[in-house]
């Protein structure tokens, strides 16, 4: 599934201050595991066949948390990396008074270098033995496949550095002169071997971070198809960022591709549409979903137009940056495969009359590209019924209560037809802000 930077920040996957969606996905052990998950999430897997490998092995994880060690630190791999970079900075092995008097001259003259030396010795053996635990694994019939190969490579790669166990079974009273030694040729022999290992560890830590994610909030795993016929459909879906979010049920397939959502501003329609698509992007990223259940034919990218900036340094204004994110998505579902497509609120730039002249043409066009799953906000109920004969499209409105005193309420419920509220004007009288600007005016008289 494709994604751009926009959509990210549409869907609050990352987002440059504040909550956002990677926090709750980032359960790593390692920086490396993080930087892993981060390209993950902006490299999803490119296909089904990869995509379920990968769910395969986040859901192994789910039911063997054991599986799991912790052996290899963060720690770790930052002084292993530090360790290894120092390599071009010592030419010849260890000798001399350095050997002769071995611990106390190091202690005395060369205390950093002593504590160095210890220090990454020991923080290699306990990635080789962490490593081992994960090679310990391959005895286990049920092993996923991707997760399987894998540690076949890190196997693989130890059986051919006998150094590595060697280094890995040295009891903690090893004499420091040996200890010098192992460092010296571990630098020379096993540095392009443990870069590797950690490229390896750093996928299974984003992979095992997504299995936590999934347990921690008690997400469940969707139910995954081909792209044959598109397909979405999920019950109690929920927005994790939510503290009291509002669960939601919804269903896409071919016959009806389109939804027409309308309802007052604030109601709910711009935090249902990034449900759906996190919901989307989480299933497509191989881990569990915020929803009691979810089936989804596999998609081939996410297309959003939420939040638009205008452009002060290039002269643009807010309703030409509208129209070229609309340009953007018109490019990307020329593509036979399928895409999702969320439009909060189009053309909110330009006045009513262009709005809605913008927004029915747009509809005209999308209802022509019918391989893909499309939501459309607006609360031009207008155009709505333009459309109200059109059976691949569904209506849907969110309610909100209104009473005859002139006060109103959000109920965040989404129902079936078309809404037609306008609460503008209550909410200038219930902020008072009519009556400031005549309390000002009135002032100004007096004095």
């Amino acid at each position: 599934m494709q994604t751009d930077k926009t959509t990210l920040q549409d869907l609050s996957f990352i987002l440059s201050g504040g909550e956002d969606i990677f926090r709750l996905m980032d359960n790593t052990a390692t920086q490396a595991g993080r930087e892993a998950l981060r390209f993950h999430l902006l490299n999803p897997p490119p296909d089904f066949e990869t995509l379920l490998r990968v769910q395969a092995v986040v859901r192994y994880f789910v039911l063997r948390p054991n599986a799991w060690n912790n052996i290899i630190s963060n720690g770790t791999i930052v002084l292993l990396e530090q360790f290894f970079e120092t390599a071009d900075h010592i030419a010849l092995p260890p000798s001399g008074l350095e050997l002769v008097f071995g611990a106390l001259f190091q202690k005395i003259l060369n205390k950093d270098q002593y504590t160095f030396t210890q220090f990454s010795v020991s923080h290699l053996s306990d990635f080789v033995r962490g490593c081992n635990q994960f090679v310990a694994l391959l005895s286990e019939s049920d092993l996923p496949e991707l997760l399987q190969q894998n540690i076949q490579t890190i196997k693989e790669e130890l059986e051919k550095h006998l150094l590595a166990q060697e280094i890995a079974s040295l009891p903690l009273d090893t004499p420091y002169t040996k200890l010098v030694r192992m460092a010296y040729r571990a630098r020379r022999e096993l540095k392009s071997m443990v870069y590797r290992l950690i490229k390896i560890y750093a996928l299974l830590d984003c992979w095992h971070s997504m299995s936590v994610a999934t347990v921690s909030y008690h997400w469940n795993f969707p139910t995954l198809s081909p792209s044959d016929e598109i397909l979405l459909s999920g019950t109690a879906l929920i927005h994790p960022l939510l503290q009291q979010p509002i669960a939601y049920d919804i269903h896409f397939d071919t016959s009806r591709n389109f939804l027409f959502l309308t309802g007052a501003n604030m109601s709910g329609k711009t935090t249902f549409m990034r449900t759906l698509g996190v919901a989307a992007l989480l299933a497509h990223l191989g881990m569990g979903v915020p929803a009691t259940s979810l089936q989804i034919s596999f998609m081939d990218g996410i297309v959003t137009n939420m939040h638009i900036e205008d452009n002060l340094i290039l002269g643009e204004s807010y309703f030409f940056a509208e129209i070229k994110r609309m340009k953007q998505t018109a490019e990307k579902i020329q593509s036979p495969k399928t895409h999702i497509v969320l439009m909060d609120e189009l053309f909110k730039g330009t006045n009513v009359h262009d709005a809605f002249d913008c927004t029915k043409a747009v509809v005209q066009r999308l209802l022509l590209h019918k391989n893909h799953i499309m939501v459309l906000s607006t609360h031009l109920y207008e155009v709505a019924q333009e459309f109200i004969h059109k059976k691949e499209i569904s209506f849907q409105y969110f309610e909100t209560d209104l009473s005859l005193q002139g006060d109103y309420r959000f109920t965040y419920q989404l129902k079936d037809g078309i809404s037609k509220d306008r609460i503008g004007f209550r909410m200038l009288q219930q902020e008072k802000v009519l009556e400031l600007l005549e309390a000002g005016t009135a002032m100004r008289q007096q004095t």
